[in-house]
């Protein structure tokens, strides 16, 4: 499966962010064909949904 990726509509044109799989993966944009994290829907979701809250310490 081909994952499809997104970058947050608050990334600048200059290619300093990170892209988001929907099935759970994070990779840096400069360098699509890198290392990628694959951590699993649930746990991405878990993990956004407290950045979003700002709950993390």
């Amino acid at each position: 499966m081909t994952p499809q990726w997104r970058k947050s509509s608050y990334s600048g044109g200059n290619g300093q962010c990170v892209e988001v799989a929907w099935h759970g993966a994070v990779r840096d944009s400069k360098n699509p064909e890198g290392p990628r994290l694959d951590v699993g829907r649930p746990a991405l979701t878990a993990f956004l949904t407290a950045v979003r809250s700002r709950t993390l310490s």
